[in-house]
């Protein structure tokens, strides 16, 4: 952003915040959407396991270039950085292309889908074709996030609202055009609608952003800031973290699942856990929301620091409530029971998990907000060693509630997690305050 910008306040950061949130939540609903539409056709229960395993191939493949949008809320601010960073994001988008063709070559899928996960000969199929569909979906989750890292970047956030709602629309029109006028298989008909989905929104973005780009190449880096000009070797450096602290966090819903497998009551803990994860996701999405804002705002030495912890304070306490009011009141059966539609026994069982995750909100928002002080300072290395840190601590935990204690899975599941998240938060206290005191000389770019 423009460091004479004029002061900020709480309401600007409400308006710049607001349709970053709204993104969130509608992505929230994608995959409820394509579960309803995989449900409604001809072999649901293997096409919809398909299309999960599928959606997590794809998921895990493209977690390195996830953190695109961070990157470039950060660093593009003249012509050099700029095409620097999209030469950058291009070449990762095609390196993560290529692993996945290499992972799609039958003998070595069939052998990892069949022989080490276990699956079905008619799963693993039906996810073979579902992941050949999905290989365009890295290149346009990659030019989508760096195009909203420019948007964020110049305060243009309901431009990447607009974006998510074209690609909440064409999922809902091609679906149903799927549904009502085609016979194909339920995990292609899921696969080919997110490709489309994805592919409307990565152009669209990048179609918003052409204004801001045009401005981007007529700035020299002697008008965009003081920092020396960016280098290939700096953006590595300052991205590696980040791409590793995807990798990372996707370790931690598989050691979940595998211990609340082998835990007591492992099918009910099963059962509730995804909708418990969707419930407390909704209130976790104003952390991840929260974390480019941040970025975007801080200004040239974490100059809008006191309005954004304000703010953030504030948006955790109020997604910490709103949790608590459905986890300790009679809403949580009108969640549980009318909207999710868990029978009145699991309605009950999933009461102590959601309790436990409460404060979960509140966690998050403060772990994003330290996240994006460091993001600012391009001191990313200690994030990537507190999510390490918070994967270790789901794990033993899990192994000691799970393991040794023998806790029911859901309540250790639920635990580790709150253990995981508050050591990985407070891993990043002392880098954090570092930085706003000064103590630390940040390396500049080059």
């Amino acid at each position: 952003m423009n460091s004479k910008t004029p002061e900020l306040t709480l309401k600007k950061i409400l308006l710049f915040w607001l349709p970053l949130e709204s993104t969130w939540l509608m992505m929230a609903l994608e995959n409820t959407l394509l579960s309803a539409f995989i449900a409604r056709l001809a072999e649901p229960k293997f096409n919809r396991a398909a299309y999960g395993v599928a959606f997590s191939f794809v998921l895990v493949i493209e977690a390195p270039i996830l953190m695109i949008i961070s990157a470039t809320t950060a660093l593009v601010k003249d012509r050099d950085s700029f095409q620097k960073m999209q030469r950058f994001t291009f070449v990762l988008i095609g390196i993560i292309t290529l692993i996945m063709a290499l992972i799609l070559i039958p003998p070595f899928f069939y052998y990892l889908t069949e022989q080490l996960i276990g699956l079905p000969t008619r799963i693993a199929e039906l996810t073979y074709r579902a992941c050949l569909i999905l290989i365009p979906v890295p290149w346009a989750i990659g030019l989508r996030r760096f195009s909203q890292g420019l948007l964020i970047r110049h305060s243009h956030t309901r431009f990447v609202a607009f974006g998510t709602a074209i690609r909440l629309a064409s999922l809902i029109l091609i679906g149903l055009g799927f549904y009502y006028f085609s016979a194909i298989e339920g995990a292609a008909v899921g696969a080919v609608v997110l490709t489309i989905a994805v592919i409307l929104e990565a152009v669209a973005s990048r179609l918003m952003a052409r204004p801001i780009i045009r401005e981007l190449l007529k700035k020299n880096a002697s008008e965009g800031s003081e920092e020396s000009a960016l280098t290939y070797m700096a953006i590595f450096k300052f991205y590696l973290p980040l791409a590793l602290t995807s990798l990372l966090a996707l370790g931690v819903q598989p050691s979940i699942t595998f211990f609340v497998g082998k835990s007591r009551m492992a099918i009910d803990s099963l059962a509730v856990l995804p909708v418990i994860n969707g419930l407390v996701f909704l209130f976790m999405s104003v952390g991840l929301s929260y974390h480019e804002a941040s970025i975007a705002l801080l200004g040239e030495k974490n100059k809008n620091f006191k309005e954004l912890r304000n703010f953030a304070l504030i948006l955790g306490t109020v997604s910490m409530i709103l949790l608590a009011s459905i986890g300790f009141t009679p809403l949580s059966y009108f969640w549980f029971r009318l909207v999710s539609g868990l029978s009145e026994h699991l309605t009950e069982f999933a009461l102590t998990p959601v309790k436990i995750l409460a404060i979960m909100p509140g966690i998050w928002v403060m772990l994003t907000f330290q996240r994006s002080i460091l993001v600012n300072a391009r001191h990313t290395g200690p994030i990537t060693w507190a999510t390490a840190l918070e994967l270790i601590l789901v794990l033993l935990t899990l192994f000691l509630v799970i393991r040794v204690l023998d806790v029911v899975g859901a309540v250790g599941a639920t635990t580790a997690l709150l253990v995981g998240r508050t050591g990985g938060t407070l891993c990043l206290l002392p880098s954090f305050m570092k930085i706003l005191r000064g103590a630390k000389e940040v390396p500049s770019s080059s």
